[in-house]
């Protein structure tokens, strides 16, 4: 992400120094990075049992407003404040400070969205991970806790003035930060919760496979916003991450159909979804710093780790019950690492070069920067999940998860037919099938 030297320090620029187009294109790409977290809510939802379905999209929807009120309070200053290498400080809390001056050439409060977008969409992506189990009251607890005490921490690392930024790791729009930061939280939180009471006993298959290809469509609109809006304005290097956006999850998902062909015979529309998100994830890091050519060879490569280790964690007993590590955690790895090898700076306005272009030291310092990533994550998440645990069960009970989460957990139902309903009576704990409380046809009660 391009951001202002002046701007980090709190010096307010002059108000000439609005750029017009900059302001619009970016308006347009917060809409567009905020529409990914609802994409996201029918990719995860049609990935699982009709009966977990609400909770699912709810455990993304959530993360609108409790992710995004921490970020606006608190998560801005601790990444974007004046600090040291580790973290901000709080000249930004509660927003103090932030108006219409420029950040760059657009305003201060439109970049505080732009970057409360990511913080919401990175947090909800760790759902996945632990869909049909986890109880929504601790989930929103933790939510908000990581959104600030782990995101924005890494943010400022990389984005912020922090120390990752200043050795050098390039991170267009979030390869660490977003996609091996939220692949990390969500291995150690399927570690913490343990598998669903129905894994590896019998199928656990997605209810509704045209809602996760409606999703995996809409998260590749909005993630041009995502990626060509980390420009933070409307200029070439916005024009090359938005081609290469287009291109790197193109070639992931030929390679992807190919591989789905050559193992199986078949093609399936789930696989297809997958590979366009593991694509856009690997393209993340580097959209704005490769040329077209080298993020289809980008977008190609990542296939191949990301498919295969869907394969093998199917046969573990690790519950990644949406497999954000293989897709977001390896995907994101992968291109964090080849944008150390890729980037050029003919077409990065010597942002940097890679180890085909240069500059061989730029993979070490990548491959630090996913370390450092994957250290700090998994340790906050850690953290944080066994405070939340110590004020309430993180895990729903047995009879709760066999009933479906939709119900348990928020009172409702995503399809009344089907599998049949079932009553929620206000004042019981304990929903009961609503057949069991209506009289038999024709029949009196």
């Amino acid at each position: 992400m391009q951001i202002s030297d002046d701007s980090q320090q709190g010096v307010l620029l002059p108000f000439s120094a609005m750029n017009n187009a900059d302001t619009a294109w970016m308006l347009v790409s917060t809409a567009l990075v905020l529409l990914m977290t609802p994409a996201l809510a029918f990719f995860y939802g049609g990935l699982v049992r009709s009966k977990n379905s609400l909770n699912t999209m709810m455990m993304s929807f959530a993360a609108l407003g409790f992710v995004g009120i921490g970020w606006a309070l608190l998560g801005y200053s601790l990444a974007f404040g004046k600090g040291g290498p580790w973290l901000g400080d709080l000249s930004r809390a509660m927003l103090r400070g932030v108006g219409l001056e420029p950040n760059g050439t657009i305003p201060h409060v439109l970049f505080v969205a732009f970057q409360g977008t990511f913080a919401i969409i990175t947090a909800a992506l760790i759902s996945g991970a632990i869909v049909e189990r986890m109880r929504f009251g601790p989930y929103l607890a933790f939510l908000t806790l990581w959104g600030v005490f782990v995101y924005a921490p890494l943010a400022h690392w990389v984005w912020g003035g922090g120390w990752l930024g200043k050795l050098g790791t390039l991170d267009f729009a979030g390869g660490t930060v977003v996609h091996v930061n939220a692949a990390t939280a969500a291995l150690v939180a399927a570690l913490v919760l343990g598998p669903r009471k129905d894994f590896a006993r019998q199928a656990i298959l997605p209810h509704n496979v045209p809602f996760t290809l409606l999703g995996a469509g809409v998260l590749w609109f909005g993630w041009f916003g995502f990626n060509a809006g980390s420009a933070l304005g409307a200029g070439t290097s916005a024009a090359l991450a938005f081609f290469n956006t287009m291109l790197a999850p193109a070639a992931t998902l030929v390679v992807w159909t190919l591989l789905d062909l050559s193992r199986s015979g078949r093609a399936t529309a789930v696989g297809g979804a997958t590979g366009i998100v593991v694509g856009l994830v690997a393209i993340t890091p580097a959209a704005g710093f490769v040329s077209p050519l080298s993020a289809i060879l980008l977008g190609a490569v990542a296939a191949f780790p990301s498919y295969f280790a869907l394969l093998w964690r199917a046969r573990t007993r690790l519950d990644d019950s949406l497999d954000v590590v293989a897709a977001h955690g390896l995907g994101g790895t992968v291109g964090a690492l080849l944008t150390g090898v890729l980037a050029e700076n003919a077409w990065n306005g010597g942002a940097g070069a890679g180890a085909l272009f240069g500059e061989p030291r730029r993979i070490l310092v990548q491959a630090l920067g996913v370390a450092a990533t994957i250290a700090f994550s998994a340790a906050g998440t850690f953290a944080i999940l066994k405070l939340v645990g110590a004020f309430a069960a993180l895990r729903a009970g047995a009879r709760e998860e066999g009933l479906g989460l939709d119900v348990t957990q928020h009172g409702e139902e995503a399809y009344t037919r089907g599998e049949g309903a079932i009553l929620v009576l206000p004042d019981s704990p304990t929903p009961a099938p609503l057949s069991a409380a209506l009289p038999a046809e024709g029949g009196a009660a």
